[in-house]
């Protein structure tokens, strides 16, 4: 009987977890070869056109370059936000602490119609002031996306925040130090679990549906609109065609991550 060691016996397990959830998308890869303008399996022939429909599209070319400023954009906002309110619980403790950070996971427990549908009446009404953070506006759709985003950024900034020793800020009132210089003394010890928050509201950002379909129309078309529309107007086989290669680069990123988990628990083992 083999007999695998506690870490390497997790890495094989988590490698046959991400296999057995990665191998019913691989269906969508001969899909994405069809010659035909419509969905459908090649018959014999295998064609690259809806790939280089990705390219040679404009609208899909601006969809992408659009979810991808609207996501960094959103993602440094709700990053922000969510360090701000992190670091002033974190220091001050105040006394309605719990309620302020029920309050601020709120979205996160909503159901989401009721929260496309206040950020919906949120942005119509900016619309009438401001034509910036307004309805169908990239602006307006990057802060409904941060919104929605800071309840995550806040549970791992708080998770970061639990594993500092207090004393480190003690130090630093003892010598003077004032509310900038903590700080600027807490957030190097909390960068990691800010890079994790930054990333994770990205992906939110750049997946997010639900909440886009309610306020944007005609201008601000991200790329998840992009393939919904193609999807309910003529299911154009070049949703297929980016389906895999976003697989293909979250197959990438698990498999790096993997290989350093693995040489990580050999120079353990060493």
């Amino acid at each position: 009987m083999i007999r695998l060691r506690p870490g390497v016996a997790m890495a094989t397990l988590g490698a046959l977890v991400a296999v057995f959830l990665l191998l019913p998308l691989v269906a969508v890869v001969p899909v994405s070869f069809t010659p035909k303008r419509f969905l459908s399996m090649p018959e014999g022939a295998w064609s690259a056109r809806h790939y280089l429909a990705l390219i040679d599209n404009p609208a899909w070319v601006d969809s992408t370059l659009l979810s991808l400023r609207i996501g960094l954009v959103s993602a440094l906002l709700a990053v922000t936000l969510a360090t701000a309110f992190c670091l002033g619980l974190w220091l001050f403790q105040p006394r309605f602490g719990k309620v302020m950070t029920g309050l601020v996971l709120l979205p996160m427990v909503a159901p989401p119609v009721v929260s496309a549908l206040t950020l919906y009446f949120l942005l119509s009404t900016l619309t009438r002031h401001n034509e910036i953070i307004a309805y169908d506006r990239w602006l307006g759709v990057a802060v409904a996306h941060a919104v929605m985003s800071v309840p995550y950024a806040v549970v791992l900034l708080m998770v970061a925040l639990s594993q500092i020793d207090r004393r480190i800020d003690l130090a630093a009132q003892s010598m003077g130090a004032g509310l900038g210089r903590r700080i600027s003394v807490i957030l190097p010890n909390i960068r990691f679990g800010i890079a994790g928050a930054f990333f994770l509201c990205f992906l939110l950002s750049w997946d997010e549906i639900g909440v886009t379909l309610f306020i944007t129309s005609v201008d601000a078309v991200t790329l998840p609109r992009r393939m919904w529309m193609g999807l309910r107007d003529n299911i154009d086989p070049a949703i297929a065609a980016i389906s895999v290669l976003l697989i293909g680069l979250v197959s990438v990123v698990v498999l790096l991550r993997a290989g350093e988990r693995f040489r990580a628990l050999r120079r353990e083992r060493g």
